[in-house]
C-alpha cells in the first residue's frame, strides 16, 4: 500500500524521496539487501532509519526493488509490424515485408506505435531505449511524455528514409537540426544519428554522419555484422570486414552503438574497444531471424569491449521485454561456448542495468519469484529466468507506474489506437 506523506521540502511541494519498508533491494552489484530503504531522485539509495522526510512510504513486504533495465537497440514504432512476415529469412523479410510497408509510414502511425512500445517498456521494467526509427522527433517527444529516457537516433539511410529525396542530404540536415535543438526534456531524451548498415549507406553518407557526430557530440548508431552475407559482401567489395571498413573511413566516434555484432573477428573487437564503442547483443532477434552468428560475449569482454543488451524491434523479436532478452543472452552464450559459468545471474543483470539511474519493483507474491531462498540468494535468478509482474517504476523520483498500473499512458487506449492504426496502415499502403 502507498502512503503519501504530508511534509515536503522541495520547491514543487515534494521531497522526491520514497521509503520502502520490509523490502528486498538489489543494486547493480547483484547483492540482495533486506530492510527499509530510501530511494532518491538522483538514483542513489540508502537504508532508512525511519525519520526521513519522504514523499511516499510504501509497504515493500511483497516487493523486490531493482535497477531498471536499459534497452540499447530498438525500433520502437515497429510494434506496428509485430508478428508480420513470420517465417521469412532476414533479407527477404526486410525487402518484401518491412521496407515496402515503411514507405507508407506517417508521423501519426509512428506516434501510435511508439506510445504502445513505451507502455510495453514501462510494464516490463525498462526506462531507457536507444532507438533507431523514422520521424525521430515524434519518437523523442512520445518518450518525453511517457517519462522515459532515450537516445533517439534518426535514420539518414539513403533511399529508405520517408519524406526525404535520395541523395539530397535533407535527412542528415534534419537530424542534425534535432541534435542541435534537442528534445523538450534534454536531460532525459537526446537525439543521435542512425546509419542503418554498410550495405544501405554509401561511403560518403557514413563519413558525413561521422563528421556531424564529431562536431555535435551526438551518438552514432548502426547495424553491424548482423549476417554472414553482409560480412561476405563487405569483404568482397572493400577487402575488409564491416568494422574494419568503418574504421578505415573514420566512422567511429566515442560511444558509437553497434547493434548485433554476430560475425566479428577478434581484430574487429579490438577496434571497437579502441573507440569505446558499445556492442549490443540482440540474441532473440538473431535467433528468430536465423542469422547464424552470435556475439561472443567472452571474446568481447577479453578484448575490452563495452557490451550492452537490446531487444531489436518488436517486428523481429517480437517483444521489448528485457527479462526475456536477459534469459536468452545467458542461455545462448552458455550453449555456444559449452560453459555453464558464462553470464551468471549477477553478470546478466549487470549487462541489462548498466548505467541505470532508475528503480523498478517486482511482485514477490508472483509464484514465479518463489522460493526466495536463504538471504534472498534466489531472487535474481528467479527474475531473470522465470520473470515476475512489474509493480512500480521510478524515473527521476517520479512514479510512472504504481501498483502494477502505468500512470503516464492509458494502456487500453494505447492498444486500441494500435489496432486501428494497423488497419489504417495496411489500407494506406
Amino acid at each position: 500500500m502507498w502512503f503519501r506523506c504530508s511534509e515536503s521540502t522541495m520547491a514543487d511541494g515534494t521531497t522526491g524521496l520514497v521509503r520502502y519498508t520490509n523490502a528486498w533491494l538489489i543494486d547493480v552489484d547483484g547483492r540482495p539487501h533486506h530492510g527499509d530503504f530510501i530511494l532518491k531522485p538522483d538514483g542513489d539509495w540508502l537504508r532508512s532509519i525511519g525519520d526521513e522526510d519522504v514523499e511516499f512510504q510504501i509497504d515493500g513486504s511483497n516487493r523486490l526493488i531493482t535497477r531498471s533495465f536499459q534497452n540499447w537497440h530498438t525500433h520502437l514504432a515497429m510494434v506496428l509490424n509485430r508478428s508480420m512476415g513470420e517465417g521469412l529469412p532476414l533479407m527477404q523479410w526486410l525487402e518484401e515485408s518491412i521496407f515496402p510497408t515503411e514507405k507508407g509510414l506517417t508521423p501519426e502511425f509512428v506516434e501510435i506505435g511508439t506510445r504502445a512500445a513505451a507502455a510495453e517498456l514501462i510494464s516490463t521494467g525498462t526506462t531507457f531505449a536507444c532507438d533507431m526509427y523514422y520521424y525521430p522527433e515524434v519518437v523523442g517527444e512520445v518518450l518525453v511524455e511517457s517519462g522515459l529516457r532515450g537516445v533517439v537516433c534518426g535514420p539518414i539511410t539513403d533511399g529508405l528514409t520517408p519524406n526525404f529525396k535520395p541523395g539530397s542530404g535533407d535527412a542528415l540536415r534534419h537530424v542534425e537540426g534535432l541534435v542541435k535543438s534537442g528534445s523538450s526534456k534534454p536531460e532525459r531524451v537526446e537525439y543521435g544519428i542512425a546509419t542503418h548498415a554498410v550495405y544501405t549507406c554509401p561511403e560518403d553518407l557514413l563519413k558525413k554522419a561521422a563528421e556531424v557526430s564529431e562536431k555535435t557530440g551526438c551518438k552514432l548508431s548502426i547495424h553491424t555484422s548482423e549476417t554472414r552475407q553482409e560480412v561476405a559482401d563487405c569483404h568482397a567489395k572493400h577487402g575488409m570486414y564491416p568494422i574494419e571498413y568503418l574504421d578505415s573511413i573514420g566512422y567511429f566516434q566515442e560511444g558509437t552503438v553497434c547493434a548485433h555484432c554476430g560475425w566479428v573477428t577478434k581484430r574487429e573487437m579490438r577496434i571497437l574497444a579502441e573507440h569505446g564503442a558499445h556492442a549490443v547483443h540482440c540474441p532473440v532477434s538473431n535467433q528468430k531471424l536465423a542469422t547464424g552468428g552470435t556475439m561472443s560475449y567472452p571474446a568481447m569482454i577479453d578484448a575490452g569491449v563495452d557490451v550492452r543488451l537490446g531487444t531489436d524491434g518488436a517486428a523481429s523479436n517480437n517483444s521489448l521485454d528485457m527479462r526475456a532478452e536477459m534469459k536468452a543472452a545467458s542461455l545462448i552464450q552458455r550453449h555456444n561456448h559449452w560453459d555453464a559459468t558464462i553470464l551468471n545471474p549477477i553478470q546478466t543483470y549487470e549487462l541489462a542495468v548498466r548505467g541505470s539511474k532508475d528503480w523498478v519493483t517486482w511482485d514477490l507474491n508472483d509464484i514465479r519469484m518463489r522460493p526466495i531462498g536463504k538471504d534472498g540468494r534466489r531472487l535474481l535468478a528467479n527474475l531473470i529466468y522465470s520473470s515476475a509482474k512489474c509493480l512500480d517504476v521510478w524515473v527521476d523520483g517520479i512514479g510512472i507506474r504504481r501498483d502494477g498500473c502505468t500512470e503516464v499512458i492509458d494502456e487500453v487506449n494505447a492498444f486500441s489506437e494500435l489496432e486501428e492504426a494497423v488497419k489504417s496502415y495496411y489500407n494506406h499502403i
